[in-house]
């Protein structure tokens, strides 16, 4: 009798610690998911250093985002009165820099009749980020 409950016990550790296991693996998202090496270094040079984003080519976003880049290089007055504005990076996307640090631009949406969502953020660094979701998200520009 003594046995069985000892084969028993043992049954259920090795159930919890393999169930453990399993459930560390089935709640770990995607990010946290074990990658080749391969995936994992072209996953780094696909990724900015200093803000994590990933970095999108200027050519692989819509034209009109290669239009506001060439009107932010010409400089004032811009098209929209809320251009150049600072943006406040008030969701914490973009890396912490000091108020008035970054400044917005709109990228036009055709048939939009309005603003629309897509924007070009510029660092006072020279650095561009790109959103087409109005700051639910951020690309890093590479020009």
């Amino acid at each position: 009798m003594a046995a069985t409950w000892v084969v028993i016990v043992l049954l259920v550790a090795g159930l919890a610690f393999g169930l453990a296991g399993l459930g560390g693996a089935l709640s770990a998202g995607p990010q946290q998911a074990a990658t080749p090496a391969a995936a994992t270094a072209d996953a780094s040079v696909r990724a900015d250093p200093v803000s994590g984003l990933a970095w999108v080519e200027l050519a692989a976003l819509p034209p009109e985002a290669s239009d506001t880049v060439d009107i932010i290089a010409a400089g004032p007055p811009y098209p929209y009165r809320a251009d150049g504005e600072t943006f406040s990076n008030r969701e914490g996307l973009l890396p912490a820099q000091p108020e008035g640090y970054y400044r917005e631009f709109t990228v036009e949406t055709p048939g939009a009749d309005d603003r629309g969502a897509r924007r070009i953020v510029v660092g006072a660094g020279g650095e561009y980020y790109w959103t087409a979701d109005h700051y639910d998200s951020f690309e890093r520009i590479r020009r």
